[in-house]
């Protein structure tokens, strides 16, 4: 898979969006959007969970270390 950056004026930002959002190839679209808060407290709700699913042994984690290593 292949990754292009566009950069674009403001005014023509959301039509742009809009019509990639429409192609079938298209696979991801990511923008440098704020999050908003509805998407930042589920993130946090997710990781919450991930931390009680790991306390009760039903998640594996990458130890810091390792974690480290890979970058």
């Amino acid at each position: 898979m292949r990754r292009i950056t566009v950069y674009i004026d403001e005014k023509e930002y959301n039509h742009f969006l809009e019509l990639t959002k429409h192609l079938s190839y298209v696979r991801k679209i990511e923008t440098d959007e704020e999050p908003s808060t509805e998407g930042i407290v589920k993130n946090i709700e997710t990781g919450l969970k991930e931390v009680e699913l790991f306390k009760k042994g039903n998640l594996k984690t990458t130890s810091a270390k390792d974690f480290l290593n890979e970058l």
